[in-house]
């Protein structure tokens, strides 16, 4: 693996980019701990929330309704107890906002086909701190449009910690319980099929769990087999700001973290005069060998104005946020759309691509 000395640069940088992201994108958070629940004050005047025919539970001071953060239900609980999933934690009790979703009871109903959201680097399933607000505008939106919790999953697979950001990849753990959980979730609410929504490292995690094979961790294990493709499994496939061809930055960092190593990370590899880019991240080759294993439908949303992904999106020529052989795309060029406005400000288009596999 690409290792050198100057890592603290591209940690410095990934910082960077979160403090800039906040000045530039600023929303205001409110916690209740005594609830454990939380909302998120925001500038709705340009979100999608006000399209019509919407029902978003919304007061007169622009608050999004509460999301809990107690965690997935003591049904699923119960259920991924009782079905070899135990040593997954799904649950993630050690994180306030760890999880979320399942059934109130075994009599509970799953009518819409279940949502599962992956969220990014450093980001959990649900929060109300900048960089780790997880799916809450999300999964609120959702509801407004008559979900409920048995039909709207998340849970969180790293540490939820922006200071460990450039160390987290695509690694076994991750892909594993990636996989695990949207095999659960499916055989769990009985549907035939799943719809995923995935956010920045989420994206390229989440069409490596789905597309299976040969997977590689030279950190841990080096190589193992992942199963079969779950495509059959999945109807619709969102991919939000993901850096599906790698990231400039990690170019510029010479490929020296985890997050941006040129075997298992986002390195974009390089140019020799106008050919290439060669040395890619070999994850990033097998990722993108072949197209259209997803889901059904493929959707990607990106910015042009992403400040995390940065330089329009672009990676030698190409906008690295396109998913190959994808079904369509929703772009956008000005704020609020930044890295992470285009998780939390985009509920409708999410929720138009996955129920009515359109990006209008």
């Amino acid at each position: 693996m690409n290792r050198q000395n100057n890592a603290f640069r591209i940690s410095f940088f990934c910082l960077l980019a979160l403090i800039l992201a906040l000045g530039v994108f600023p929303q205001t958070y409110k916690t209740n701990a005594n609830s454990k629940s939380f909302t998120i004050t925001q500038d709705l005047s340009q979100s999608p929330i006000n399209k019509s025919n919407t029902n978003a539970s919304i007061d007169n001071t622009g608050n999004i309704a509460a999301v809990s953060t107690t965690g997935i239900t003591s049904n699923f609980r119960s259920w991924l107890s009782a079905n070899g999933y135990s040593s997954y934690d799904f649950a993630r009790d050690d994180l306030t906002g760890g999880s979320y979703g399942g059934k109130a009871s075994a009599t509970d109903t799953v009518v819409n086909q279940p949502v599962i959201f992956i969220h990014g680097n450093s980001d959990k399933a649900v929060g109300s701190s900048f960089g780790q607000t997880g799916w809450t505008a999300s999964i609120d939106y959702f509801m407004s449009q008559g979900y409920k919790t048995s039909e709207l999953y998340a849970t969180t697979y790293g540490p939820a910690n922006a200071l460990l950001s450039s160390e987290q990849y695509h690694s076994r753990a991750y892909l594993t319980k990636i996989r695990a959980f949207i095999q659960a979730v499916k055989q769990y609410t009985g549907a035939t099929k799943v719809d995923i929504v995935s956010h920045s490292l989420g994206v390229t995690l989440a069409r490596k769990a789905i597309k299976g094979g040969l997977a590689y961790d030279p950190l841990n294990g080096s190589y193992y087999d992942l199963g079969p493709s779950l495509t059959s499994s999945v109807d619709t496939f969102v991919g939000i700001a993901g850096a599906n061809r790698g990231l400039t930055s990690c170019y510029l960092a010479g490929g020296t973290t985890p997050t941006c190593d040129d075997e298992v990370g986002l390195y974009p590899g390089y140019l020799v005069g106008l050919l290439g880019p060669y040395n890619v991240s070999s994850y990033l080759v097998d990722l993108n060998a072949s197209s259209r294993y997803e889901g059904a439908y493929i959707y990607s949303m990106w910015s042009t104005v992403d400040e995390v992904v940065g330089y329009g999106t672009v990676v030698y020529g190409k906008y690295t946020c396109q998913i190959p052989g994808q079904t369509g795309e929703k772009v956008f060029s000005s704020a609020p759309y930044g890295h992470f406005g285009l998780k939390d400000s985009t509920g409708y288009y999410q929720w138009r691509m996955v129920k009515s596999h359109t990006t209008n």
